[in-house]
């Protein structure tokens, strides 16, 4: 049995998710610390459409995975801490007092180099994105921005000191449907990243090394500012020809997969 900690947020998405993972027979939670949400993103768009995507969003997570939380026992021992608290000498002190087998990051603040060199090789985290073809924020918006869906996806990696750049565990694309809107595709694949991080993490010591990209840093790279009304009202006009571009062109992405966990998922 795996004994893990969990670091993550307290939205809803972060809530599914932890509690998924600790309904595992063979996963151990000892706790889960869980950063206090920012208000402060989604006040600084006082545009109305950013606005409404934003509320359409936040709908849209209640409709996948507020039954699930409502319904489920919490078997991953919430501790509810501010913002970039985690990386205070108290919380070190705690965790290394746990003696956690692995450190499972998905949504926390940037972790200080003291706890990653202490648990080096043994934090494992969860980007939204297909790396390194898109990289910063934003990265399973700016596919539909750009009219390319296929990199629509998330990377299971190791923990490093920089910036989405550990080494890739594996990496999964989304499945997406005819009349699919944005939130649909990613919100399934929430869902399905719970079912592959169990995976990861129960088969953590067979897992094989890959072959890394040569140029972690070839891809598009967004930040927060991207995110302007122009490129939202983008996203949504493009939206039905990407979805018929995807279905019919069937564009392929190369992504890393790990032979060790074909017979799990």
């Amino acid at each position: 049995m795996q004994k893990i900690i969990i670091l993550t947020s307290d939205a809803l998405r972060h809530t599914f998710m932890r509690k998924a993972l600790a309904l595992d027979e063979n996963i151990k939670v000892l706790k889960s610390y869980c950063e206090k949400q920012s208000a402060i993103f989604k006040a600084s768009f006082k545009d109305e459409f950013q606005s409404r995507h934003l509320q359409a969003r936040d709908q849209s997570e209640k409709d996948f995975f507020e039954s699930f939380v409502e319904l489920s026992p919490d078997y991953s021992n919430p501790c509810y801490i501010e913002k970039n608290a985690i990386n205070t000498q108290e919380k070190f002190d705690e965790i290394l007092a746990l003696k956690p087998d692995l450190l499972v990051a998905y949504g926390c603040s940037i972790l200080k180099p003291h706890l990653i060199k202490a648990f080096r090789d043994r934090i494992l985290n969860v980007h939204l994105g297909l790396s390194p073809y898109y990289r910063g924020s934003g990265t399973n918006f700016f596919p539909f921005v750009n009219g390319e869906l296929e990199y629509i996806g998330a990377t299971f990696m190791y923990m490093d000191e920089g910036i989405d750049t550990g080494d890739i565990i594996h990496q999964i694309q989304a499945e997406i449907y005819p009349n699919d809107d944005m939130h649909k595709i990613g919100n399934r694949l929430i869902a399905r990243i719970a079912k592959v991080y169990r995976g990861i993490i129960k088969e953590f010591e067979n897992l094989e090394k890959l072959e890394q990209p040569k140029d972690k840093k070839s891809g598009k790279l967004y930040r927060n500012s991207d995110f302007t009304p122009l490129a939202t009202k983008k996203a949504y006009d493009n939206l039905a020809n990407s979805l018929q571009d995807y279905f019919s062109q069937k564009r392929q992405v190369k992504i890393l997969q790990n032979p060790s966990l074909k017979d799990l998922l």
